[in-house]
């Protein structure tokens, strides 16, 4: 059980989207983020919209594909039309003899 820790580093590089970089300690040599506190909204005062990889439009567009009208279901429903109603086992074999003894007679007649 000796070394299951990971290595620790004091002098991981740090590197941001805007080009800052700083030392921190981690576990990774170097680290790459796309917000730091030069460029950070909150820090800054500046109004800035971050989109990353647009995963906004992409949960949007998931959300509006789980949309389902509720009339639509029900249609594919309607649409199938009136059903029968299911045969018991004994109707199923009855129906099969009878398909069994017609065949065996149409073989015979000729």
């Amino acid at each position: 059980m000796k070394h299951v820790h990971p290595d620790w580093h004091d002098d991981c590089a740090v590197t941001c989207s805007c080009g800052n970089t700083f030392v921190i300690g981690s576990t990774n040599q170097t680290l790459q983020v796309d917000i730091c506190n030069k460029c950070h909204p909150f820090f800054t005062g500046e109004l800035r919209f971050v989109d990353r990889q647009g995963r906004v439009d992409k949960f949007l567009k998931k959300m509006a594909a789980a949309k389902v009208d509720p009339k639509s279901k029900k249609s594919k429903k309607a649409d199938l039309g009136p059903t029968e109603p299911p045969q018991s086992y004994q109707e199923i074999l009855r129906h099969q003899q009878v398909v069994i003894r017609s065949a065996a007679k149409a073989q015979k007649a000729p």
